[in-house]
């Protein structure tokens, strides 16, 4: 068993959210830096091992004053719980690129299981700078993982009606995450 560890790299992963707001359109946020860590064996994907975090002081969704309200103690209570993490407990391979992959995602403070489709997207050598100069190749591997939360099962329960029994905003909530990794050097 050769396991490899890839580093998430924090300038080209991401993380984006998508909530129905007013009972007639979407409204996203974003998360960059996301940090994380993936130990894999390619000739066994199915027992990798995933840990992200989350800065949500720095959610983002181009209007100032729902990114305050975001960042309140109506939503994500920042103050008190500043980063979201995920910690994988199982892979399974559904296909030559999917993966269903299950961990504990931790928001505000409250860990649920969360089962993420993920879909692996290549990987390619390509320069690496420091310092001014191309020291690569490195190698990078890029996934997108997709699911759906209900915001209640993390304490995330703010909400308003609107006319007709309509609310603010829904109960589910989609989550998306862009990885881009890079293997780690080995030792």
């Amino acid at each position: 068993m050769v396991t490899t560890k890839w580093v998430f790299e924090p300038g080209h992963t991401g993380a984006e959210f998508c909530a129905r707001h007013m009972m007639v359109t979407y409204v996203r946020g974003q998360f960059k830096n996301v940090r994380g860590v993936m130990e894999v064996d390619p000739d066994e994907p199915e027992k990798a091992r995933v840990e992200a975090t989350i800065d949500a002081t720095q959610v983002y969704t181009g209007q100032p004053e729902r990114d305050a309200h975001l960042r309140s103690a109506d939503f994500f209570d920042v103050d008190n719980h500043p980063t979201w993490t995920f910690d994988s407990s199982r892979v399974h391979r559904v296909s030559a690129t999917g993966f269903e992959v299950t961990g504990d995602l931790t928001v505000r403070g409250v860990t649920h299981p969360v089962t993420f489709d993920v879909s692996y997207l290549g990987q390619w050598d390509t320069p690496w700078w420091e310092d001014g100069q191309d020291i690569g190749p490195r190698r990078r591997a890029g996934f997108t993982a997709k699911a759906r939360v209900n915001r209640h099962d993390f304490g995330v329960s703010w909400n308003d009606v609107v006319d007709r029994g309509g609310v603010v905003v829904s109960d589910m909530i989609d989550v998306i995450v862009d990885v881009e990794a890079v293997l780690e050097p080995a030792e």
